[in-house]
């Protein structure tokens, strides 16, 4: 396989020079972000405000629109120095959602760059999933055997500060040509191997419905692949992005998945709400996936908030993606066994449905890795104990130990961890767990 590298070049289509950006929104003295009652926009605000192709135009891109939004914003220098080197763009409707110029607000931290992004340890890379090795064509990765991911553009709504994608999203907005598509087309005629193909970017839903169907088209034009999966995180930036026409331009070519990209219950709006039901309601099932960010959500409240309230509104909580070794992100990187602390948390507490996989994306092209807490305690030939989320330990007989003869424990001594892999003893219950009724059923039997 030839290396090949996600270079922007004339191969790649770019949209016309966006408008000029203009203030749209002050603040009160706290620092919460309020529509402007004097602005001269805001006559026009809510006729426009549900327009997505505005909201892109009015991306805030520089500092001092930042400074207009926030009376006390004051690190013009540092988003400055960062943004040179890693694009910022933010929704209006997102900007919306910020509550302080800080980073302890968990949209201001997601969107607006930091000085931290620019202090790099040396394990960090600009591409550390090494996707550029496994593009056979420019723009097309294919690592797993039977799945493919197109990247579509380099354009976002906006750009996340933790974005694994960093050396290209917002460099150059580009999207693709016609060229190009067609090399990828004929690379999945010649791979039919590859059911599965992902559409990502950049963000795939800030093309145009028809640029993106163009897209849709030509992967379904290939008879052996089964599933179109599009990547976007338009319905929690720019949720009117998701119109009708959208929605029905998708509908022509399933089965089609969207997963999408919540990391904190306050994106979870009215809007962003809407927005999923309608891909829902016409029969585009939703996952998410989420990334632990350290400050924004690295709380097993949070994500289990988070969880909650996606199953709520139908989205599949899929996966807790550790931050990728990519160069930007430390500020955010968590241990790992943060990440395993949370699972331990959500385990017992929500329902499997709502528990997502917290997986590692290995560096070096090494694909995504299970991180789960330890539940096997012991193994023995016979016997394997296993911890539940209660730290209750349980023996459990392989299928050949019916024919093995145990002896009980001698005495009135507890039973340890030898005994359950022997058979000797079939469980160990916590104490505080054996005391703690499951339920209210419990409580009225022991009542009676």
């Amino acid at each position: 396989m030839n290396r090949t590298t996600l270079c922007m070049d004339d191969e790649l289509d770019e949209p016309p020079p966006k408008e000029k950006c203009v203030p749209l929104l002050d603040c009160e003295p706290s620092g919460r972000i309020v529509t402007s009652k004097t602005n001269p926009f805001s006559q026009s605000l809510s006729k426009q405000w549900n327009d997505w192709r505005w909201q892109m135009r009015q991306r805030i891109r520089t500092t001092g629109q930042l400074k207009e939004l926030f009376v006390r914003f004051d690190s013009q220098e540092e988003v400055d120095r960062t943004s040179d080197r890693f694009p910022m763009a933010i929704t209006p409707y997102y900007a919306s959602l910020m509550k302080a110029a800080d980073p302890s607000d968990p949209i201001f931290a997601m969107a607006v760059p930091q000085a931290d992004e620019l202090c790099n340890p040396p394990f960090l890379l600009e591409d550390p999933l090494a996707e550029d090795h496994d593009m056979p064509v420019r723009g097309l990765v294919h690592r797993y055997h039977d799945r493919a991911l197109i990247i579509a553009t380099t354009t976002c709504a906006m750009y996340c500060r933790h974005c694994t994608r960093k050396r290209v999203a917002g460099v150059r907005e580009s999207v693709l040509s016609a060229n190009q598509l067609h090399k990828m087309t004929s690379y999945l005629h010649q791979h039919p191997e590859i059911r599965d193909v992902i559409i990502s970017g950049g963000d795939p839903f800030t093309l145009s419905t028809e640029a993106l169907e163009r897209v849709m088209h030509a992967v379904r034009s290939v008879p052996t692949v089964e599933i179109i999966r599009v990547g976007s995180r338009v319905p929690v930036t720019m949720p009117m992005r998701v119109t009708d026409d959208l929605v029905q331009m998708l509908k022509r070519y399933q089965p089609v998945w969207v997963n999408t990209h919540f990391n904190h219950p306050v994106e979870l709006t009215d809007e962003a709400t809407q927005a999923c039901a309608k891909l829902i309601d016409s029969g585009i099932p939703m996952g998410n996936q989420s990334v632990l960010l350290r400050g924004v959500n690295d709380d097993p409240f949070i994500i289990k908030t988070l969880c909650r309230e996606l199953v709520r509104r139908r989205i599949r909580p899929m996966y807790l993606f550790q931050c990728d070794l990519v160069k930007g992100v430390e500020h955010f990187r968590t241990p790992l066994s943060r990440g395993i602390e949370i699972m331990e948390n959500l385990r017992g507490q929500l329902s499997g449905l709502a528990i997502p996989s917290f997986v590692v994306d290995a560096p070096h092209g090494g694909g995504k890795i299970p991180v789960l807490p330890t539940y096997v305690v012991s193994m023995g030939p016979h016997h394997t104990v296993l911890r539940n989320f209660e730290g209750q330990l349980v023996s459990y007989p392989e299928p050949y130990a019916a024919s093995v003869t145990t002896l009980p424990v001698e005495g009135t001594r507890s039973p340890t961890v030898a005994d359950m892999v022997s058979g000797r003893a079939a469980q160990i219950t916590q104490t505080a767990a054996r005391q703690r009724p499951r339920n209210k059923r419990c409580l009225q039997k022991r009542a009676s």
